[in-house]
């Protein structure tokens, strides 16, 4: 992000200022007193997913009161000591779903507690909540975006990096600040918490992947049951082959192309033409042994379809609660002035008439809705 003044706000001027890039024992050592010591720290984090597969945490952008470093997980050092800190602190964040999740899936941490500056947005009835809108609008400064495609397991990383790393935790205290004082005028503090609370637990709890299921794709249900089992074997080639060079699967071969060569080979046709002239005749070969693989087998042995999930069906005392309980729904949320679906989704609804337990509907909203 490059920054440009608007009045009433100034800044601590990143460029020409840039933070160090923490990658020694020596660095670290340097700045764990500085957050020990700290009143409070902003995160953010960048990842390869445009560059590498599987997805790795590349880059930790921290703002401490004193300034703002950036923590290089990829040099080796052990950022163990850092974890321990980051639990022990309100970690100030923006849009946390996805940092969370990497975080979770990386180094294994979950944040104790969490600020979400979108989420809070939300509550106070905020349309736009992107980043740069809320800075914008509470701090006068606007941010422009860049670098959003780098590639952030470069080494070492560039002035603009550095740049736009920096800026994406360097203005979310203050606008925390007026969050908060924003939320705590209209009574939704305790809102606010159980929605970060939810938020950490919502991506952090990861399930393990269903091997019937991870390699079905949007438009394999069209697919009759041999090109499923091609398109199975072209889909394990696919991931061993991303993780082997370390790049995105949809960089060795699309998904809509793996369809159609499952489509086309399960109809006895062949591949050969389908398959790019880029790809070498070793890999050509690779696919055309996952092809004969899938081809193989058996129709016991054949993927089947997966049944549709079955359509709820109301009864018409449910209809009526349901558009009874949308009809209260929407005036509680016009007179808070805040998105319908940030106080009940669709399907949080449906629990609530058709008597299911309604396991994601947060204390806030049941008091609010139930009264």
């Amino acid at each position: 992000m490059r920054l440009r003044e608007r009045k009433g706000w100034t800044r601590r001027a990143c460029l020409g200022l840039l933070p160090r890039v923490i990658d020694s024992p020596s660095s670290l050592a340097a700045f764990m007193p500085r957050l020990q010591q700290a009143a409070w720290l902003t995160l953010d984090t960048e990842a390869d997913s445009l560059h590498a597969y599987p997805e790795k945490l590349c880059l930790l952008q921290v703002g401490l009161p004193d300034g703002v470093e950036l923590l290089d997980p990829l040099s080796g050092i052990s950022l163990d000591a850092v974890w321990t800190e980051f639990s022990k602190h309100e970690i100030l964040m923006h849009g946390a779903d996805y940092d969370l999740r990497l975080l979770k899936g990386g180094p294994g941490f979950v944040p104790t507690k969490i600020f979400d500056t979108m989420l809070a947005a939300r509550l106070v009835g905020h349309q736009k909540f992107g980043l740069a809108d809320l800075v914008l609008q509470h701090l006068g400064v606007t941010l422009e975006k860049g670098s959003q495609k780098a590639n952030w397991a470069q080494r070492p990383l560039t002035a603009k990096m550095r740049e736009y790393a920096c800026n994406d935790v360097l203005y979310l205290k203050p606008l925390v600040d007026a969050l908060r004082a924003l939320l705590a005028s209209k009574g939704r503090l305790e809102w606010h918490r159980q929605e970060c609370a939810q938020l950490i637990h919502d991506n952090t709890q990861l399930t393990p992947l269903d091997p019937d299921r991870v390699w079905r794709m949007k438009g394999s249900n069209r697919l009759p049951p041999a090109a499923l089992a091609v398109l199975r074997e072209l889909w394990h080639w696919r991931e061993g082959e991303a993780i082997r060079r370390c790049r995105p699967p949809f960089f060795i071969l699309s998904h809509d192309l793996l369809l159609e060569i499952a489509f086309v080979t399960s109809q006895g046709g062949h591949c050969g033409d389908l398959v790019p002239r880029r790809i070498s005749d070793q890999r050509r070969q690779l696919i055309m042994d996952a092809v004969a693989r899938g081809l193989a087998l058996p129709p016991t042995e054949h993927p089947h379809l997966l049944p549709s999930a079955p359509r709820l069906r109301l009864s018409g005392g449910q209809a009526r609660d349901l558009t009874e309980l949308q009809r209260k729904r929407d005036v509680i949320a016009g007179n808070l002035d805040i998105d319908p679906t940030l106080l009940a989704s669709r399907a949080m609804m449906l629990e609530m008439v058709t008597g299911d337990a309604c396991t994601h509907l947060l204390p806030w909203q049941r008091e609010l809705l139930t009264v």
